[in-house]
């Protein structure tokens, strides 16, 4: 299965609370943090959410 790796790159300061959460439930919690989670429609969804915070690579 295809995998996402996505690290944090602006800060969530001042953002609306939907947007931390976001962030929060993707697993990230500092600006630098990375993961490398399983690609769904799911975590497509999130990621599109705050696509103007992160760095995605597939």
């Amino acid at each position: 299965m295809a995998s996402l790796k996505i690290t944090l790159k602006r800060s969530v300061i001042g953002r609306p609370g939907y947007q931390v959460e976001t962030v929060k439930s993707l697993g990230l919690h500092k600006i630098g943090d990375t993961r490398e989670i399983n690609d769904t429609p799911a975590l497509r969804g999130m990621v599109n959410t705050v696509k103007h915070l992160l760095e995605v690579h597939e």
